[in-house]
């Protein structure tokens, strides 16, 4: 009988860990979203889109952390903690280069919805962050009539710095600097004596 009761607690103890293992179990309560993207994010997407062409790639909900990289020259403590207060932010879309996929400009929707809004207070962590790291930030407050003019105007004013060190890769690129001429002669005019060599 004793040996009934020990083979029966065995018993459960099996199926409820298989359960907990299982997909259909309590460990995994999850079930998909119907959209991956708000209502406002998905109108907004669809403008930038159309405001900056083939030109960038649009990157959506990227954290600071994965945007940004801490100098080789910060000590540990300072690093970890940077790191740590980086990985709770995040950003709502990135502008990336095609070709290399480097990050060009981040941006943020701010609206104000229930108490306190939606990124209405301009984070100063963030803020500084991105100005250290030379990466614009552009805040667009939510609004219904967005123009595909007025979203490229603000992107292409955020990115004059940009396009500015654009210019001058090309410029140089163009006008490649003449090589240099020598400062001193290659061979001396005049003989070990002090007389001069006839031409």
């Amino acid at each position: 009988m004793e040996l009934a009761i020990v083979l029966f607690m065995l018993l459960i103890v099996v199926t409820v860990g298989a359960l907990k293992l299982s997909d259909h179990g309590v460990s995994f309560p999850f079930r998909k979203k119907q959209q991956l993207f708000t209502q406002v994010e998905h109108s907004f997407i669809n403008l930038l889109e159309q405001a900056i062409g083939r030109e960038f790639r649009i990157m959506p909900r990227v954290r600071l952390n994965d945007l940004l990289a801490v100098r080789d020259s910060t000590n540990k403590r300072q690093a970890r903690q940077a790191l740590m207060r980086a990985g709770g932010k995040q950003l709502d879309f990135v502008l990336c280069r095609r070709e290399d996929m480097t990050p060009v400009l981040a941006i943020d929707l701010v609206h104000k919805q229930g108490k306190e809004g939606y990124k209405t207070q301009r984070d100063w962590f963030v803020s500084g962050a991105l100005d250290a790291a030379g990466i614009p930030h552009a805040r667009f407050k939510v609004k219904s009539g967005y123009s595909i003019e007025e979203v490229k105007e603000c992107i292409e004013t955020k990115l004059i710095p940009l396009r500015k060190q654009e210019a001058r890769i090309a410029a140089s690129k163009m006008n490649p600097p003449a090589p240099k001429r020598p400062t001193r002669p290659l061979r001396s005019s005049r003989q070990p004596n002090g007389e001069q060599v006839a031409a």
